[in-house]
């Protein structure tokens, strides 16, 4: 017999907002506890967010596409026991939101309400285009005029200009602003704005989807936001290489899963973490603010290309079988899409193997707002020497080179050499005769 609001919810540490890709229920749809209400995407992630309670959508008060800030309410589930009138709601329709009635035989919309519903009403020019307040804010502060704004090519639903837009359209634009439109003696209208081609066909043009944008401002505000310096090791992991092919088919046969280097790396970061805990820290400001727990972020390719960081919570209370089968989950997990958003936050140090890719090194970008990372090079057999009781020796070692990139700001390079010596430390250190 309420209503209850459903509110954007907060998709990792450093997510603000999050895009309204569809939604799946619409007013007057009836919804079950859990189910699907709609699909949301951050610049980590795409995901559902599903119902707190059953009953029946109420209200929605965005639009597909919108770009909407956390915490917001987003929707409103009316519980059993409540009417549901049929009015269109902001996702249905761009008409305008009827004021709050007074009327005591009709229900009232609350304050809150709204304002919620004028903040995304539409309002359309003479060309019969629809713009929301928030673009046409921009315009008439930017001095755009009507005409012109008629001529941005917009990426939202059926061709609207939304707020993304309007601002790329500002920080391209180049010369004096458009002349407002003069009614008296119209104008035939300029032909619209078309991407670049090749003439000769040599070239392609291919639009970024929206993950790579996404991916791309994260990665520039990075290097703004840290002075980034990089470490290099190289670490002969020769017992490592050998433990895990004489023991990858028992380990598989007794626990039902494939043994990877990765949660070993992970088990000597850990390690190598407890003994240099400034290193799991982020700084706001001047704070420093230090983790107690361990939360290892690892970045896993997507068919797509793109990259996306599952994280393993408190990995300091998992031996090596909890992490393998951590690490198979999240990363068969992320590459179906299937990850839910807390499986992507509260990260506080983040590995990325390059050699993967047949990388030996890298200088990998630190993942805000953590204030390191380390890159994982290919394994190499190399000639080394090796140190015996009866002197010197020249032998084939399996070898390898770790990276780490950290914040200078915070991290000097005693803190992060020590650090990234220790991790490889711990990796030469691996006992060959480890019993399954």
């Amino acid at each position: 017999m309420a209503q209850v609001e459903l509110i954007m919810p907060k998709m990792g540490e450093s997510i603000m907002e999050a895009t309204i890709l569809r939604w799946v229920k619409q007013v007057g749809d009836r919804v079950e506890a859990d189910e699907t209400i709609l699909e949301i995407a951050t610049d980590k992630v795409d995901s559902e967010v599903p119902s707190p309670v059953s009953g029946t959508i109420a209200q929605l008060f965005f639009k597909e596409n919108d770009v909407v800030p956390i915490g917001k309410v987003i929707a409103v589930i009316a519980t059993e026991g409540e009417v549901v009138k049929p009015t269109p709601s902001v996702a249905e329709t761009p008409a305008a939101v009827p004021a709050p009635s007074s009327n005591g035989n009709g229900a009232t919309q609350t304050p809150a309400q709204v304002a919620v519903a004028a903040s995304v009403e539409k309002v359309s020019s003479s060309s019969g285009r629809f713009y929301s307040p928030l673009v046409r804010t921009i315009a008439q502060k930017e001095q755009i005029s009507m005409t012109e704004l008629d001529h941005i090519a917009g990426s939202g639903a059926q061709g609207r200009v939304t707020k993304k837009d309007i601002l790329e359209y500002v920080q391209n634009r180049s010369g004096a602003p458009a002349a407002p439109a003069q009614p008296q003696t119209p104008q035939p209208a300029a032909p619209k704005a078309t991407p670049a081609v090749s003439i000769s066909g040599e070239v392609e043009i291919v639009e970024m989807d929206r993950m790579r944008k996404l991916i791309a401002d994260h990665m520039v505000m990075s290097k703004h936001t840290s002075p980034h310096v990089t470490s290099f090791v190289e670490v002969d992991v020769t017992n490592m290489v050998k433990w895990r092919e004489k023991n990858k088919k028992a380990f598989l046969d007794k626990y039902g899963e494939n043994i990877t280097y990765t949660p070993i790396f992970i088990e000597a970061v850990v390690k190598a973490i407890r003994d240099f805990p400034n290193i799991n820290i982020s700084l706001d400001g001047t704070r420093i603010i230090r983790k107690k727990y361990i939360n290892i972020g690892m970045a896993t390719a997507l068919p797509s290309g793109n990259l996306i960081v599952p994280v393993i919570k408190n990995a300091d209370q998992l031996n090596l079988l909890g992490l393998t089968k951590q690490v198979n989950e999240l990363a068969n997990r992320a590459r179906n899409n299937q990850l839910k958003p807390d499986e992507i936050q509260d990260g506080t140090f983040t590995m990325t193997n390059v050699g993967t890719f047949g990388n030996v090194m890298g200088t990998p970008i630190i993942n805000q707002p953590q204030v390191a990372i380390m890159a994982i090079g290919a394994i190499r057999k190399k000639p080394a020497v090796v140190e015996t009781e009866y002197g010197d020796l020249i032998a084939v070692r399996q070898m390898m080179f770790l990276s780490l990139s950290y914040d200078h700001r915070i991290v000097d390079g005693f803190l992060g050499g020590s650090f990234l010596r220790k991790v490889g430390d711990y990796l030469e250190a691996f006992d060959s005769n480890m019993p399954v």
